[in-house]
């Protein structure tokens, strides 16, 4: 079962970096500061379609690791609660947002915006708000494992920098660096998952 947890969050997370990488590199003139990642697969880009499948592919990886990951870590209602917060919400909510891409131009105006870009932010805004504070629950749980100050730490620290970028996002979604804040978010989970992926690697459940 650790294999299994093991590959899902690492195959889940490096498809998702690719991706997102891969799909700004391929357009021409897409700026990775100022443009949101859903931006590269949007409704009307030619070979979008590739980029949407990865996304719910790695997707549906996440959301197997951290549906997967509490049962080979110390049990507790409240580190399954957070990884289940996580696999529902950014694991499936990453599964969504594939499904339903934004509109050209990652349009946040409710007012003008597509069903589709409808459905992509507001599973996104659900992702960007829970996420954070799942994490930084089971930071404050994982304090009392027998191998886990280390493993405390860098999920609450994790938790704390996406939280703080959740909220800079929020206030300012039109920003010229809202594609910075966005990636500061990912990569604060997406380091996090990579990390934990290679704890249970390591140790079983005490």
């Amino acid at each position: 079962m650790r294999n299994t947890v093991f590959w899902t969050g690492l195959a889940g997370s490096i498809i998702f970096i690719a991706i997102s990488v891969w799909g700004g590199l391929r357009l021409e003139g897409y700026n990775f500061i100022r443009q949101y990642i859903s931006e590269s697969y949007a409704t009307g880009i030619q070979g979008s379609e590739l980029l949407r499948y990865g996304f719910m592919i790695s997707g549906l990886l996440l959301a197997s690791f951290c549906f997967l990951a509490p049962i080979v870590l110390p049990k507790s209602k409240l580190i399954k609660t957070g990884f289940w917060g996580i696999g529902l919400f950014y694991g499936l909510g990453t599964l969504i947002t594939g499904i339903f891409p934004c509109d050209l131009g990652g349009n946040p105006n409710i007012e003008v915006a597509s069903l589709s870009q409808i459905i992509h932010n507001f599973s996104a805004s659900l992702t960007y708000m829970i996420v954070p504070f799942c994490m930084i629950l089971i930071g404050i749980k994982a304090s009392h494992w027998t191998k886990g100050k280390n493993t405390a730490l860098i999920t609450l620290v994790c938790g704390l920098i996406a939280a703080v970028f959740v909220l800079i996002l929020f206030s300012d979604p039109f920003s010229n660096l809202k594609g910075l804040y966005q990636r500061i978010i990912e990569g604060s989970i997406l380091f996090w998952i990579l990390y934990m992926a290679f704890y249970v690697k390591r140790h079983s459940a005490r």
